[in-house]
């Protein structure tokens, strides 16, 4: 499901030595003062009145090893989280025709057992989730499924005309549900089924009296859900609500018999009475339980490397005023998401232990009804940090909690690494004076200058390399090679290189005697 909000963007400052010292960057005390009073004008209750509180894993990119699952779902617990809603995607070891889905690093049967036993240990009820409609990019971009797509060119949305998509995604859910016995709910995507109609098949058959895109994204969303509930009659589906808002009611029936909607808003500033409203439209059509979908990461831009709690914060306190407008018993759960990719092509945003400061603080304002300075204290006291700042990216000490080396090497990173690079090579005047593009594309430099601007360079180069060879080595004991070396492609090698480049250029330039530019 791709995320709503691009609002949030990590704060750069300059770094003029290579340091994770945290306490002494500036603070916002009256953009913090504005936050809690935000936060305060919301009422306090004892508990949460969401039963379930299910962290989502977003597998599509950088899928933590079982090692790490092994330390942090403890700490999911103990944080108020009682379930897990694992999106697999491409990390499920699928069996037989369906084997070419699977990544270079898909979990094997023996790992999915572990995990679900890992959550057993810790009260974590698992849901998997297998998109079956929209979002469909790690099946059909294969040549084999291509021709199982709505639209020829674009491998988002299956046919829902061809009986082989169904078989197709029949068997998918199959193979996880065999993995997965005894499962009290299984979620089937179907959200953003981005150019439904304008296949072949659908335009003709549109063409026919009565029929229309609502008809047709019901059918097929009906057809997964019967072929789950035949084979699975105690497994409840469940459905990302998006394609239902726009419908009307007397056009839902049937639908509320086969599966729960799961309302999802990732903004800071969601429309509480609005969601209210469309809670009572689904109350109306029949569905008797709903389920509320918000972020802890993810949603906030396609690249976003740190994770902007007040963002999250804000939104997941807007849907507990939004479960106090409707029925206690309407709303079964809530999902905290954690996006790790806008979709199966685009870029990784918040790693996993980047985001789980913001896990924190939201988990616990939805199991206490609110933050408070106490409940800000409790969450300070499991992440290890002395002192947690939700409006920005300074929080004191690099707590202790699993992972919490790569949020401090991360962070330190994204917020230092491109603007000291900036500094030397755009606001250095030997640079930008004597070293210009210009004077490195014809390898001119005064002797001069290239003493003034050569250890500037390979003093920054060095002191990047040794930090950038800690979060290596901290995101190989997390993350499956791939995933490290795409981030550090992303995030880190850009910079680098430029570095890298500019010491090679001065090489050259200095070897290149008899074009040493003169004194004027």
């Amino acid at each position: 499901m791709e995320a709503q909000s691009e609002r949030a963007g990590a704060k750069r400052g300059l770094c003029p030595c290579i340091t994770l010292n945290f306490s002494t960057r500036k603070k916002c005390p009256g953009k913090r003062f504005l936050l809690y009073d935000f936060i305060k004008n919301s009422e306090m209750s004892d508990s949460s009145p969401f039963k379930m509180r299910l962290v989502h894993l977003d597998l599509k990119g950088a899928p933590p090893k079982v090692s790490y699952l092994s330390e942090v779902f403890p700490l999911f617990h103990a944080l108020g989280a009682n379930g897990l809603l694992l999106e697999y995607e491409d990390m499920f070891p699928y069996e037989g025709r369906l084997r070419l889905l699977r990544a270079k690093h898909a979990y094997s049967p023996p790992e999915i057992k572990e995990i679900l036993h890992l959550a057993t240990l810790n009260k974590l009820e698992v849901i998997p989730l297998v998109q079956t409609f929209g979002h469909m990019e790690f099946v059909l971009k294969h040549e084999a499924l291509a021709h199982l797509r709505e639209v020829a060119l674009f491998p988002n949305t299956l046919n829902p005309h061809e009986a082989e998509a169904l078989a197709l995604v029949g068997a998918m859910v199959s193979q996880v549900m065999e993995l997965h016995p005894g499962a009290r709910w299984f979620h089937v995507g179907c959200d953003e089924v981005y150019y439904l109609g304008e296949g072949e098949a659908s335009r003709r058959w549109l063409q026919q009296e009565r029929n229309t895109k609502a008809r047709l994204c019901l059918s097929h969303i009906k057809a997964v859900a019967c072929h789950v509930l035949a084979r699975h009659p105690a497994t409840r589906p469940l459905v990302w609500d998006d394609m239902l808002r726009a419908i009307p009611e007397d056009q839902l029936s049937g639908v509320p018999q086969l599966v729960e909607p799961v309302l999802w808003d990732y903004g800071a500033d969601l429309d509480v009475h609005g969601k209210a409203l469309l809670m009572e439209k689904y109350r109306k059509c029949g569905f008797l339980r709903l389920w509320a979908a918000s972020a802890f990461k993810g949603a906030t831009g396609v690249s976003q490397a740190l994770t902007p709690i007040e963002h999250h914060l804000r939104n997941n306190v807007q849907w507990l005023q939004v479960a106090a407008r409707g029925p206690a018993d309407v709303l079964q759960g809530i999902v905290l998401t954690g996006w790790q990719r806008y979709d199966h092509f685009s870029v990784l945003c918040e790693l996993l232990p980047v985001g789980i400061p913001s896990l924190a603080v939201c988990l616990q304002s939805l199991l206490h009804g609110g933050f408070t300075e106490d409940v800000k204290a409790k969450v300070e006291n499991f992440l290890g940090i002395s002192n947690l700042e939700v409006t920005d990216f300074t929080s004191e000490g690099p707590g202790s909690f699993p992972g919490s080396d790569i949020l401090a090497l991360v962070t330190h990173v994204s917020l230092h690494l491109r603007s000291s690079v900036d500094t030397l090579l755009e606001r250095d005047r030997y640079v930008s004076g004597w070293f210009s593009p210009y004077h490195r594309r014809r390898k001119l430099v005064h002797p001069v200058v290239a003493q003034h601007i050569q250890p500037q360079a390979l003093s920054l180069l060095a002191r990047w390399s040794a930090v950038v060879r800690e979060l290596e080595a901290a995101l190989h004991r997390v993350f499956y090679p791939d995933a490290v070396e795409e981030w550090l492609e992303e995030n880190v090698q850009p910079s680098l290189r430029r570095l890298q480049a500019l010491l090679q250029d001065l090489r050259e330039a200095a070897s290149a005697r008899p074009h040493v530019a003169q004194d004027p």
